[in-house]
């Protein structure tokens, strides 16, 4: 059976939702396909010991009472931890080096050092050099590790495939965490969208001839027909080749998905019998040995006795490839190097992510390869009137983040109903992102 509607939305990840959300405002109909047995993406949120949640993918409200999660969290009655957001900054910050807090000195340094690199990247981006962050820091310095740790767990990439104009044009602070976690909001606030899941797209067919006519999506579980396709998929998927396209997608599109490779964080959620961090030492931490490679600690900021260890580059791809007990170990050992060996045997569970090998995004989020910073523009533009593009890889400013994905939903839906409101159909005009976020 085929099925029509105005818009098919591939994916139900973040953006595929509120896409979805925003097209129901506008009166036009949708079906939303998804090819995991879950919907949220990367949002994504398990429970690692009673009661104790562990968000795998995203988990910062960024931005605060911006994020349009705030508000949908409060009209939802789920509670925000609000008061921690200054103990995830980079002045409270700590660093541990071969198993010892750095001397007050050492961490002016660091601290220092830290602030310097902001600044030549900054330098380099507002000059237009769109060039690798390795090219204009200083990595000769003890302080080049951690700081190739923060920058490793935050965008998925080592330095040297990281854009300091895409670096410099993100923006945004951790500021809120839900204890129930990110993942399970969003999973609430989108139950009322009708999503068919274990159906992923094999095939979009837009060689029907110009605006108004159907493009098809061809599905494990039948055809769908629709004026238009909203894609949300990741880039990773996209590169993967495990959607075709019928004609293929136009040279220009193609060099923006291979401008947007996936980065890789993956974090490992250790829970403890009790509390191993003691009063003065719930904090965010970046951990490291002489030779080694660091990854940043939360250890159990927002009051629970889990640490969740983050890392990214090619070490977390390459543990991720040696498997769970590796990335548990690895974990383990720099959570140990902060608080001692006795809390090796108050360890309970340790969960660890791999999102390199997930199927359905094969990676975290998108990192610009240095000298592509433009292609997010070029991600996000239309193909013929009918391919639209939505997505934390289509963010400029919320790229790799929740909120980004979210906006661009709202975006790619609005950029479709103009198009009918222009006289190809009618539809109502195009609106602001809905206060509340409320589903239509």
């Amino acid at each position: 059976m085929t099925d029509e509607v105005d818009v098919i939305v591939v994916g139900a990840g973040v953006a595929g939702l509120s896409a979805a959300t925003e097209l129901g405002r506008l009166g036009l109909t949708c079906a939303v396909i998804e090819a995991a047995d879950r919907i949220g993406g990367r949002a994504h949120t398990r429970e690692i010991a009673p009661g104790v949640w562990f968000d795998l993918g995203c988990a910062w409200l960024v931005d605060g009472e911006a994020n349009p999660f705030t508000r949908i969290a409060d009209r939802l009655g789920i509670p925000l931890v609000r008061d921690r957001k200054a103990d995830f900054t980079l002045a409270r910050h700590r660093f541990h080096r071969n198993g010892a807090a750095l001397s007050p000195e050492d961490r002016r340094a660091c601290l220092a050092y830290f602030d310097a690199c902001e600044r030549a990247i900054a330098q380099a981006a507002d000059a237009g050099r769109d060039i690798a962050v390795a090219q204009v820091v200083d990595t000769d310095t003890p302080f080049a590790t951690p700081f190739k740790g923060y920058l490793g767990a935050a965008w998925g990439q080592d330095i040297d495939l990281i854009s300091t104009v895409d670096y410099a044009s993100s923006e945004g602070s951790n500021d809120y965490r839900l204890l129930s976690g990110l993942g399970n909001l969003v999973a609430t606030w989108a139950k009322g969208i009708d999503v068919r899941l274990n159906a992923p797209a094999r095939r979009i067919d837009w060689s029907g001839g110009g605006p108004g006519k159907a493009v098809t999506v061809e599905t494990p579980q039948g055809t769908l027909a629709g004026r238009h396709v909203l894609i949300t998929v990741s880039t990773g998927l996209l590169a993967s080749g495990e959607i075709s396209f019928t004609p293929d997608l136009p040279d220009w599109k193609l060099a923006a998905v291979e401008g947007l490779p996936m980065g890789t964080e993956n974090k490992v959620g250790l829970h403890f019998d009790r509390d191993v961090f003691g009063p003065e030492g719930r904090a965010y931490y970046t951990s490291w040995a002489d030779g080694a490679v660091p990854a940043k600690v939360d250890a159990g900021v927002v009051g629970q006795d889990m640490a969740v260890v983050l890392f990214g580059g090619r070490h977390a791809v390459a543990l991720e490839q040696e498997g769970p007990a590796a990335l548990g170990a690895f974990a383990l050992d720099r959570v140990a190097d902060i608080f001692g060996a006795n809390i090796r045997r108050h360890l309970t569970r340790a969960f660890p992510t791999a999102w390199s090998t997930d199927r359905w995004t094969l990676g975290s989020w998108s990192c610009a390869a240095p000298g592509q910073a433009h292609q997010r523009a070029a991600l996000a533009r239309p193909v013929d009137e009918r391919l639209f593009f939505a997505g934390e890889a289509t963010s400029i400013g919320g790229q790799g983040t929740c909120h980004g994905a979210f906006a661009t939903g709202v975006r790619a839906a609005q950029e479709i109903a103009s198009l009918r409101q222009d006289g190809r159909d009618a539809a109502p005009p195009a609106a602001a992102v809905p206060e509340d976020g409320r589903p239509g």
